[in-house]
């Protein structure tokens, strides 16, 4: 008898995953068979995939709401693709896209189409991600084109930071006391000197 699973990715612990947990339960999924991975877009381990698929045997099922969940790009896609439908021989059902179910199409000619349509999928998952990355390249660029600062909020430092800098430079005030009467780093304290000086010299 199959065991059907469903698998949930999101890219973050700030995005929601609600629209694919709904999704999968109205596939009647035992909730101890969904597996869901929460990561960042840099890090790709996806322990609780690994997981699940080390469970498949040939003829389970998998659902997963759309193809991108599978990959972060074509070649990865298409590799997870290769390995769960012909090396572990499960099915898979994308429920975005009915005509990757290859439950359905079993002849050649539905091999033919369902492997077209996945290749096309995954490659516009990737060249969405693509442009993605580049929008928010050009949006970076223009905020910094307009001196807005991006990132965390630079640390103040005190009001006397120029006499801290006098006394530190002058050797009366050691490094350690000012680290702890401004509160910041070695590395951070040097960053705001060399803007000091910049700024004296203008």
């Amino acid at each position: 008898m199959e065991n059907v699973y469903g698998y949930i990715r999101v890219s973050s612990f700030d995005q929601n995953e609600d629209r694919q947990v709904l999704a999968l339960q109205e596939k009647n999924i035992p909730p101890e068979h969904i597996y869901m991975d929460k990561m960042s877009g840099k890090n790709f381990e996806r322990p609780a995939y690994k997981n699940m698929v080390k469970k498949f045997k040939a003829g389970d099922l998998l659902y997963v709401l759309s193809i991108d969940r599978l990959g972060r790009n074509y070649e990865e896609i298409q590799t997870q693709w290769r390995l769960l439908t012909k090396i572990i021989g499960i099915n898979i059902c994308v429920i975005d896209m009915p005509l990757l179910d290859t439950r359905t199409y079993k002849d050649l000619m539905g091999t033919f189409i369902a492997d077209l349509v996945l290749q096309i999928l995954s490659f516009v998952a990737q060249n969405e991600r693509e442009n993605i990355k580049k929008r928010q390249a050009q949006g970076i660029a223009a905020a910094k084109a307009k001196g807005i600062h991006l990132g965390r909020p630079a640390k103040r430092v005190p009001d006397d930071f120029e006499e801290l800098v006098r006394l530190w430079e002058i050797k009366e005030l050691p490094l350690n006391d000012i680290l702890n009467l401004c509160n910041v780093s070695e590395s951070t304290f040097y960053r705001r000197v060399r803007e000091f000086r910049l700024m004296r010299e203008k």
